[in-house]
C-alpha cells in the first residue's frame, strides 16, 4: 500500500542554507528510521535499484500544487516547516509505525548541525495540505477509470531521467511511463506489462529546465506541464491500467533522485 506522509516540523535551531538540500534530508530520513530499526536503516542506504520511498524538499508553508525545491538562504528557528515521505512499501510503512504513532514532542533530531522537533505527522488530507494519503494497489487499480485517455501531469520538482550514461530531461512517454511501470511492478501485487505505454502519445507541454546543484555535481531536470492522450483502438482494461499508473505518479514520482527531493508529480484532473 503506498502512503504520502506530511511531517509537520519546528526547527528549534537555525537551519543553514546548506543544509537543506536532498543530500542532508536523506540522511535526516535516515535518522528517523534508524531510530526504530537499525536494520533497515542499513538497508535502506544499501538499496541501489527501485527505493521504497521518496522524500521532498523541505517546505516553510503551504503553497498548494507548488514547490520550492531550492532556497536562497536558511530557514530561521521557531519556523514551521512541512516535509512529505512517500512509501511504496507496506512491510516499510509497518516497520515505521512505531515512528508516527509514539511520537515524543520533547526529542530532538538532527538536521545537518540544526534541531528539529516533529510536531506531528499527516497520513490523511486536510484543506490545507493535500500532499497526505494513502490508497491500497488494488484500490488504485479498481478505481482507475477505463475510459478516460487524457493523462495531465505537473512536474512540481526538477524532473530528470537515465539514459544509458546520461540523465535526460526531456519527458517522453517512455521515459515517464517506464519509470512508473517499474516502480508499480516492484511493489504492487498486480503486474502490468510493457505494452501498455504504446498507445501513449504526448499532446500538450509547457515546461521548462532547471539546474539543480547538490554537494557533488549538478543535474538538469524539467519542472511545467504536458498531457498524453491514449490514442486508437484500445481496450478498456487496458485504458485502466494506465490511469492507475497516472494515479500512482503522486506516491511514486518519477526519474532520478526522488529520495533526493526531485521527480515530484501530481496527475492534474481538469474539471472541463
Amino acid at each position: 500500500m503506498p502512503y504520502s506522509l506530511v511531517v509537520n516540523l519546528m526547527p528549534r535551531s537555525p537551519i543553514p542554507k546548506t543544509h537543506l538540500n536532498g543530500h542532508h534530508l536523506h540522511a535526516f530520513f535516515l535518522e528517523l528510521v534508524h531510530s526504530v530499526d537499525a536494520e533497515l536503516a542499513k538497508k535502506l542506504h544499501q538499496q541501489s535499484a527501485q527505493k521504497a520511498f521518496t522524500l521532498s524538499p523541505l517546505q516553510i508553508r503551504n503553497q498548494g500544487n507548488r514547490l520550492k525545491f531550492q532556497h536562497d538562504q536558511g530557514i530561521k528557528d521557531g519556523t514551521p516547516c512541512w516535509w512529505r515521505i512517500s512509501l511504496l512499501d507496506e512491510t516499510l510503512f509497518g516497520k515505521l509505525a512505531h515512528l508516527w504513532l509514539n511520537l515524543n514532542p520533547q526529542q530532538r533530531w538532527q538536521l545537518g548541525g540544526a534541531e528539529l522537533e516533529i510536531v506531528s505527522v499527516l497520513g490523511t488530507p486536510e484543506s490545507q495540505q493535500s500532499w497526505a494519503n494513502f490508497v491500497s494497489y488494488e484500490q488504485l487499480y479498481e478505481q482507475a477509470s477505463d475510459w478516460n485517455r487524457q493523462i495531465h501531469f505537473r512536474f512540481l520538482t526538477p524532473t530528470t531521467f537515465r539514459v544509458t550514461d546520461y540523465d535526460c530531461a526531456l519527458p517522453t512517454k517512455e521515459l515517464v511511463f517506464q519509470s512508473l511501470l517499474r516502480r508499480w511492478n516492484e511493489y504492487s501485487p498486480i503486474g502490468f506489462s510493457s505494452e501498455l505505454i504504446a498507445p501513449i502519445y504526448p499532446s500538450f507541454f509547457k515546461i521548462e529546465t532547471e539546474i539543480v546543484s547538490d554537494r557533488r555535481s549538478k543535474f538538469i531536470g524539467c519542472l511545467g506541464d504536458i498531457t498524453f492522450q491514449i490514442l486508437g483502438e484500445v481496450k478498456p482494461e487496458m485504458i485502466r491500467q494506465i490511469n492507475a499508473l497516472a494515479d500512482f505518479a503522486f506516491f511514486s514520482g518519477v526519474g532520478r533522485k526522488t529520495p533526493m527531493g526531485m521527480g515530484m508529480v501530481r496527475r492534474i484532473i481538469s474539471s472541463n
